[in-house]
Formats: C-alpha cells, structure tokens, sequence
C-alpha cells in the first residue's frame, strides 16, 4: 500500500488494517518516499514443554517440565 502524509493524519484506519493484513505501506511526502511501515511480527504461541530451554541440560533428558524446574529450584521450595 502507498501512502501520503495527508493519509497517515486522516486515514490512518485505512493503514492499521492495512498493517493488520501484513502489507508493508510505504509513505511519502510530496512524490518523495521518506519511509515504509512494516507490520510486527506475530509471537507464535509455543507450548511451554516445546521451549529450548528444558533438556538443553542433556539431550536425553525425559524429565518432564515440572520435574526439571524442581530440579532447578532446589532447596528453596521444598520446605513449602
């Protein structure tokens, strides 16, 4: 999508739904391109057992997520 200056001021839901399509815009002013707006990335939702983090100790590690951050919490909760 391309876009003037005069857009952004009075336009702008035009151009968030644009955004929200994944369109880049490209905004210019007077014929000259001073910029182009990209959309953010979206997070991916990530299973928490599917992180990285948990059996980077040991690639055969077959704890299962609570059982490692026990591990990793050690004596502080154990007495709760």
């Amino acid at each position: 999508m391309k876009a003037t200056v005069v857009d952004l001021r009075y336009k702008m839901n035009n151009i968030l739904k644009a955004l929200e399509r994944n369109e880049k815009v490209t905004v210019s002013c007077r014929g000259v391109v001073k910029g182009i707006l990209i959309p953010a990335q979206q997070k991916k939702k990530m299973s928490m057992k599917d992180h990285p983090f948990f059996g980077m100790s040991t690639k055969d590690s077959t704890k299962t997520v609570l059982e490692e951050l026990d591990n990793l919490r050690g004596q502080r909760y154990n007495d709760i």
